[in-house]
């Protein structure tokens, strides 16, 4: 990403009020109760940011204890150097002297209505198997295991069997195609693929093996692919390279002692979604990264044994690696996984799946939220959501209208909200409300979390002033921080490092109001200069979703003579509402009215759905394709929708 050289700052335009502070009775009962002990950790963090990492790091389990908590040689960075530790021990091992051990770690539920639950005795068994069977394939230390698989127990299993062993996990995103797929893997040099014949989606089978035997025709490093048996269909085994998951289970013991291995080992690459040419494989290590995840784990969730914590993610995303396996694990939860669609077999799918398991910590995206509110209220109120104590966002910005449907429809006005900005590059939750000691606004993520340093600067390094709009960046290490990109540690460097000097900057715009509270703008190759204005298209789409009539909407800038750029939104009408010309025009007004005429989009069009990757995040840069030229020429392999991107280019012509 490349900044714009301007060193004046974006300008922020939305302003929210509404304040909701937490309840006495769930301050009271929380790991962080009241902003008090939240300022002092603060001011813990902020008088010794190492020795503050330090005591957090100590509540995991070290085989060896660091000789130095931080060695930082910018912008590369070691954490608890040369302590010994293990991850899948952390998850795993240190519960089983306890009643943990028969406590669910997993309860899981298939798209066709399927059940496993798993205690942590049997999920560590698993986990011992594979490790073993991975080692008969000759997998050692430092070798990388490519994961690409629907969301079954097995897929937490794999992983964890890999950092078990010190095998290093690449997991690649079901939904991504052959040549995808083939090109993750190959960067990695993965020597052993793990799948599925395939997964269910919609009623629908994803055929998973038939894109892994495409990629695998130009995979030379690929020695083995162990295949799970999903859905039953028939797949081709090519003789001596494919072997059955089941199969090979049965042929090892469940004695795998949990490795010791270095804090700095590599645990993981991710490789980022939607990306073009060469693929970007994010580079995450072992102690650093498992301090953070644990730790925001328990502190923004209040992550208490009882509960019964549902993140929505896809594992294949970061949000699943930490908040899904990693995180809820080391601190002992009970983790809920499903397989498939929210709206499957019917919308209420989500709602039917808390009702029945009681979930009672509810992790889910901006763009989800908008589909349940598109989708309505009535397949909400079927079901009894009572359990609910906490909510939580990721993703994107959430709309404060989004915001406040979640709050009153799903959490019944009572739960709190922790709305979270963080990255794949970042390894776990930056800035977030604690949900027994931060009021929060609909709309923002609040402050940064005890130990991270957040500023929002110019581009030429000036910290702006409050309602100021700039770039985010974060001015000291963080133990969950990516080391390097795989294999190209110049890309890291210039990428991450170089746009902003002495900072890394994370490429968001964001202000910070009279609270100190930070609200997300969006992405800066999202802003669009209007006339000279650098505006946040995050804002746009806010006062366009404020609108009664719109369910979700995406805006985008296209090359103008006259002002540089031109404000095209996209546009997603609620239930059975139809666009016309004249609700064009009202939307503008309204929109004129929220922030400014000034942010008045130039073109308005209408979509039943807005083009998005299975994670649910909006693909901007596909309909920045389309308002310029009508033609997407960029990668398309994360979308999961093509019908959606034919019909808006027909919508075009």
């Amino acid at each position: 990403m490349t900044v714009n050289s301007e060193s004046h700052a974006i300008e922020s335009i939305l302003h929210e009020s509404r304040l909701f502070p937490p309840t006495p009775e769930f301050a009271a009962a929380a790991h962080v109760s009241g902003e008090a002990e939240l300022d002092r950790l603060r001011a813990e963090a902020e008088a010794d940011p190492e020795a503050f990492w330090a005591d957090k790091a100590a509540h995991l389990h070290w085989f060896k204890p660091w000789d130095r908590v931080l060695d930082w040689n910018p912008p590369f960075a070691k954490w608890f150097d040369g302590g010994k530790i293990n991850v899948s021990y952390n998850c795993l091992d240190r519960h089983l002297g306890s009643w943990r051990r028969n406590k669910a770690a997993i309860i899981w539920e298939g798209e066709p209505g399927d059940t496993r639950t798993l205690t942590y005795q049997q999920l560590h068994r698993e986990v011992c198997l594979f490790a073993n069977v991975l080692k008969k394939f000759d997998v050692k230390v430092g070798d990388r295991v490519a994961i690409y698989m629907p969301m079954t127990p097995e897929i937490a299993i794999a992983m964890l069997a890999c950092a078990r062993i010190g095998a290093t996990h690449s997991v690649i995103f079901g939904g991504f195609s052959a040549e995808a797929l083939r090109d993750r893997i190959n960067d990695a040099g993965c020597k052993l693929v793990v799948t599925a014949d395939g997964a269910w989606r919609r009623g629908t089978e994803v055929k998973l093996k038939a894109a892994v035997d495409d990629a695998l025709t130009q995979t030379p490093s690929v020695t083995t692919c162990i295949v799970v048996n999903r859905t039953g269909s028939q797949i081709h085994m090519q003789p001596g390279r494919d072997h059955w998951w089941h199969e090979m289970m049965e042929t090892v013991n469940d004695d795998c002692p949990a490795s010791e291995l270095d804090s700095e080992h590599p645990l993981f690459i991710l490789y980022t979604s939607g990306t073009t040419g060469k693929p970007k494989g994010i580079l995450h290590t072992t102690g650093g990264y498992l301090t953070q995840a644990a730790l925001t784990t328990k502190w923004v969730f209040d992550m208490k044994d009882e509960d019964v914590y549902w993140c929505t993610a896809d594992v294949g995303w970061v949000t699943g690696h930490s908040y899904v396996v990693y995180g809820p694990l080391a601190n002992g939860a009970t983790v809920l996984m499903y397989e498939g669609a929210p709206n499957f077999p019917e919308p209420d799918r989500f709602w039917q799946i808390i009702d029945k398991y009681k979930v009672t910590i509810f992790y889910t995206a901006p763009t989800a939220i908008r589909a349940f509110i598109r989708w309505g209220e009535r397949w909400v109120l079927k079901h009894d959501l009572r359990s609910l104590r906490l909510l939580g966002t990721v993703g994107e910005p959430i709309n404060p209208e989004a915001w406040m449907w979640y709050h009153q429809v799903i959490g019944k006005g009572r739960c709190p909200i922790v709305d979270t900005w963080w990255q794949t590059e970042t390894g776990g939750i930056m800035i977030s409300p604690l949900p027994g000691a931060t009021p929060t606004k609909p709309g923002t993520a609040t402050k940064p979390l005890p130990g991270i340093d957040i500023d929002i600067q110019t581009r030429d390094g000036r910290s702006v002033g409050v309602n100021e709009g700039g770039y985010l960046v974060i001015k000291r290490p963080w133990p969950g921080m990516l080391r390097t990109i795989w294999g190209d540690d110049e890309r890291f460097r210039k990428q991450y490092w170089d746009e902003i000097e002495g900072v890394y900057f994370a490429g968001d715009g964001a202000r910070r109001d009279e609270l100190g509270y930070h609200w997300i703008m969006g992405r800066v190759d999202d802003v669009i200069n209007v006339s000279g204005h650098r505006l946040g298209t995050a804002e746009i789409e806010s006062a366009l979703v404020s609108h009664e009539a719109v369910a979700e909407a995406a805006v985008v800038g296209r090359p103008d003579e006259m002002k540089g750029s031109a404000i095209v939104a996209f546009v997603s009408l609620e239930g059975s509402r139809t666009g016309n010309d004249e609700l064009k025009a009202a939307l503008r007004e309204h929109v004129a009215k929220e922030i400014g005429a000034l942010a008045k989009p130039d073109d308005i069009r209408f979509s039943d759905a807005l083009p998005k990757t299975r994670s649910g995040k909006i693909m901007r840069r596909l309909l920045r394709e389309i308002a310029a030229s009508g033609v997407v020429m960029g990668d398309v392999s994360t979308l999961e929708d093509f019908s959606v991107l034919e019909k808006l280019r027909t919508d075009e012509e």
